[in-house]
């Protein structure tokens, strides 16, 4: 429990932290600030185009019907769910399995940082699936690469996030400013 309350501590701190020198910091006595590294997912589109129309950046000959409709569509859709693969390594409705389910995601993104772990329960079962990809083949390859650690693992078809653009950096690794208790590793 006090491990727990102390990971807890923590992550709240971690937040007000970022950003700060540690020369600029009011450490409190019987904590050092240390650096720690936090990966985050990267963004899954070029910010530089989010928001903006593909049709003001070239000059394209078409009626402006044709414009309204591309727009229309695209407004239409954005609630749309994308369906694509992802690789289930653990579906159990036992007494423990929520436990069971919240302890394996944990652990895969510990080992595994980079690719999202999803957690789900559909009655009565709970499962953990890992990545969003938009192909069996790439699907494929996460499953090769994790089946010693996860045996009973199987790609499953479903409605998933919209998948990184670069597969080959899907994360930002940063380091971050946190309060440690003195003498703990």
């Amino acid at each position: 429990m006090k491990r727990k309350i102390l990971l807890v501590l923590l992550a709240v701190l971690a937040l007000p932290l970022a950003g700060l020198r540690a020369q600029e910091l009011i450490i409190p006595e019987g904590f050092d600030v240390v650096d720690s590294l936090v990966y985050r997912p990267a963004t899954a589109v070029d910010s530089t185009l989010v928001g903006r129309s593909v049709f003001s950046m070239v000059e394209v000959n078409q009626p402006a019907s044709v414009a309204t409709a591309m727009d229309s569509h695209i407004a239409n859709n954005r609630a749309k769910a994308m369906t694509g693969y992802r690789v289930r390594i653990f579906f159990d409705n036992k007494q423990n399995a929520r436990q069971m389910s919240e302890q394996v995601q944990r652990s895969f993104e510990a080992s595994h940082p980079g690719i999202v772990a999803h957690r789900s329960f559909a009655s009565p079962f709970f499962k953990v699936t890992v990545g969003d990809f938009r192909t069996k083949s790439e699907a494929m390859q996460l499953l090769q690469q994790i089946s010693h650690e996860y045996s009973s693992a199987f790609v499953v078809k479903e409605n998933i996030d919209y998948p990184p653009v670069d597969r080959e950096h899907s994360y930002v690794v940063d380091t971050v400013l946190v309060l440690r208790p003195t003498g703990t590793r």
